[in-house]
């Protein structure tokens, strides 16, 4: 054993009272699963169970928001963005606010006056059958290769502060959210958000406090100073160099696409807006979802700053002290928290919060489309209540075990913070891109959509996998900030240390220059040519008729240039049919 195994064979001081903590909260998730599924006296119906009957409240269901779209990825993989390369990324958040705009005023209020369930009835409803098929197909496989990585990474957390493996960890906690998630529906999905979302903000803050008292004196100026001494906190890059990781531009402009997809047409969360019985609640819920969002980024960049402050000597990742990038908090949390019974238990506790909101928002999100657009389009008679309870749960069990499985792919990938939204980006630009046709062109049709998306997976795939695959082979690569070894008070393996510079920027200068455009533009990219595209394919495939759009399919401040036909009925649709608590005038709008 190593210097550095008995180091961190010394900091693993995981006891009775930590495993306690983190028992707790998987049980208080089951408790919440059995309540919902079984203790009610109303039985679950379809609408109960996929969208909570759509009366659910605004605080539960902004909470639920947050959670969903933290997930472990990002309470493990900003912290060491900040630490690695500074505060470039954080300057997202100004995407982050432009995006509550965007969808508030463009997209929610579409969606949330036709009374659906899959968010890809809407491309029926605008375009036919095949652009739904293609929606659905889309997010299924991303949702298949996005949920290992949100297992995978707080199991990463678990083992580096416990040292059990990976593969024991995952399986337990995977069985407890496929049953809370399986029995309970949205509603258990829901609550059990709630207490995730208040773990991660517990656990963060307790990071941040306990750090930054152990500074000592100078305490939370000290973590302010070395960040910026150490140029980690630094002015936004104004440079417009598409290939920089990181400028204004890209998290402004990429950020807005990126957020807007994710919370405005990806069913994962526009399931929840859904689910909530006005616009108007609608439009309360994003709101708070960008503050909340907002506060666990800069919580985040804090703790990343902090790590530094106390590591700016010793970096744990040169010395191998953490073995890959996004052990590093768990690192930290070990040194700081280890004489402390119980609350490193806390703060794993608050990691897996986060992984299983997004894990069971996935899996419930999965069952809505599978039922929605895979099944109900393609039968004849109408299910069975019994069919359709057994479909629904069906498909949390075998996606979770499918998941489950291919974690044993995603740890042999890299950081999983960019890896996510560039795998993400292949499918998530061009729906994005279809999905801002539909709302805002009532004049392309479903022939020039379908070409657009199908050639802007093409394109984001070609793009995304060969940069993804260039990161892996070391020839594309990023400068971190400085990260000093000089104050080291243990042995470590020197081999590996220094890197031939000349080398990679001579590998670097071989990559084509597409695959080195910043992840941060994916999304955008692949919206754009897709939108691209479809406008030319007009050309081959003809304009469609505007008269024969429902008004209510195209977003409120297009519709005003339409004609003054009425809401009518199309592709199987009425306005008729939604319930009279979700119905909106236009003047409202």
């Amino acid at each position: 054993m190593t210097e550095i195994d008995d180091i961190v064979s010394h900091m693993q001081r995981f006891s009775w009272p930590d495993y306690l903590v983190f028992t707790l909260m998987l049980f208080m998730c089951i408790l919440i699963g059995i309540y919902f599924g079984f203790m009610q006296s109303k039985s679950m119906d379809e609408d109960d169970y996929l969208m909570g009957g759509r009366t659910m409240m605004v605080f539960p269901i902004s909470l639920s928001l947050i959670a969903s779209f933290i997930s472990g990825i990002t309470l493990l993989g900003l912290p060491t963005e900040v630490y690695s390369y500074g505060i470039q990324y954080v300057y997202v958040a100004g995407g982050v606010i432009f995006m509550g705009f965007v969808m508030g005023i463009f997209y929610l209020p579409v969606f949330h006056d036709l009374n659906i369930t899959s968010t890809y009835e809407y491309l029926e409803k605008r375009f036919d059958s095949r652009l739904r098929l293609f929606g659905s197909i889309m997010f299924t496989l991303m949702n298949i290769a996005y949920l290992p990585i949100v297992i995978y990474v707080p199991a990463l957390a678990f083992n580096q502060v416990t040292g059990v493996s990976v593969h024991t960890i995952t399986p337990v906690v995977c069985i407890v959210c496929i049953f809370y998630t399986c029995v309970g529906g949205l509603k258990a999905v829901v609550w059990t958000d709630v207490i995730q979302t208040f773990s991660m903000f517990g656990a963060l803050l307790l990071v941040a406090v306990k750090g930054t008292y152990d500074l000592g004196s100078s305490r939370a100026l000290a973590v302010i100073t070395e960040g910026i001494e150490s140029e980690r906190i630094e002015w936004p890059d104004f440079n417009i160099d598409p290939t920089i990781r990181h400028t204004i531009w890209s998290q402004i402009i990429g950020g807005v696409f990126y957020w807007t997809q994710t919370n405005a047409v990806s069913q994962n969360m526009i399931q929840r807006y859904l689910s909530l019985p006005s616009l108007k609640a609608g439009r309360q819920a994003l709101t708070i979802f960008v503050v909340g969002v907002m506060a666990l980024m800069m919580l985040c960049s804090y703790n990343g700053l902090l790590i530094y402050a106390t590591y700016k000597g010793c970096d744990p990742l040169t010395t191998k002290l953490a073995k890959v990038r996004d052990q590093l908090l768990p690192l930290f949390v070990m040194d700081i928290l280890r004489d402390l019974p119980g609350l490193s238990g806390l703060f794993i506790a608050g990691v897996f919060s986060a992984a299983l909101s997004s894990l069971s928002t996935c899996l419930n999100s999965m069952s809505a489309v599978v039922l929605e657009d895979f099944f109900k389009p393609y039968v004849k008679n109408p299910l069975s209540d019994r069919a359709v309870d057994w479909i629904m749960r069906s498909v949390v069990v075998l996606l979770g075990i499918l998941c489950l499985c291919l974690v044993y792919v995603v740890e042999k990938m890299g950081t999983v913070l960019q890896l996510t939204m560039s795998l993400e980006a292949i499918t998530n630009g061009p729906l994005f891109g279809i999905f801002t046709l539909g709302i805002f062109m009532p004049w392309i049709n479903g022939s020039s959509a379908l070409t657009g998306g199908i050639l802007g997976v093409v394109l984001m795939s070609w793009i995304s996998l060969n940069a993804q695959w260039g990161i892996a082979s070391g020839a594309i690569k990023y400068d971190t900030k400085i990260l000093s070894i000089e104050n080291c008070t243990y042995k470590f393996d020197t081999t590996n240390v220094i890197t031939n510079s000349t080398e990679l920027t001579s590998k670097s200068n071989d990559i084509f220059v597409l695959y080195k455009i910043s992840y941060m533009w994916y999304t955008c990219l692949g919206a754009v040519a897709t939108i691209i595209v479809a406008i030319l394919c007009m050309l081959i495939f003809g304009r469609n008729d505007i008269k024969k759009v429902d008004k209510a399919l195209i977003t409120p401040c297009i519709r005003k240039f339409m004609s003054d036909q009425k809401m009518q009925e199309t592709n199987g649709y009425s306005t008729k049919n939604i319930p009279n608590k979700l119905k909106h005038s236009e003047s409202a709008l």
